[in-house]
């Protein structure tokens, strides 16, 4: 009887620890969260058209597979990290200057 409680204990606490990949992750999802947020601010303010909102989104997509495909082993590496900080960088470069270029929908 022992052996099953601390067994389902065990499992228990398996499943609530997060794992590897999504801890090595976080800050990186944290802050596409915050480049979402700013993309979805300038679709309503009328900041960004459609066709500029289109190739954000194809850009936050492509860093998403990105991540998808480090993170498949269990482990980022720095370097992999470093390309998935790179690519936020420069998601949020054009985030900026799309919503700035004074291009509004009507």
């Amino acid at each position: 009887m022992k052996k099953i409680v601390i067994g389902a204990m065990a499992l228990m606490m398996a499943a609530t620890i997060p794992t590897l990949s999504q801890a090595q992750t976080y800050r990186s999802e944290a802050r596409e969260h915050r480049q979402d947020y700013r993309i979805y601010r300038g679709a309503v303010r009328g900041e960004l058209t459609p066709g500029e909102l289109r190739q954000i989104q194809r850009q936050q997509n492509r860093i998403d597979r990105f991540k998808a495909r480090t993170a498949r082993d269990g482990y980022v590496t720095r370097g992999e990290r470093r390309k998935i900080d790179q690519m936020q960088d420069r998601a949020s470069r054009n985030i900026y200057r799309k919503t700035h270029n004074n291009r509004e929908v009507y």
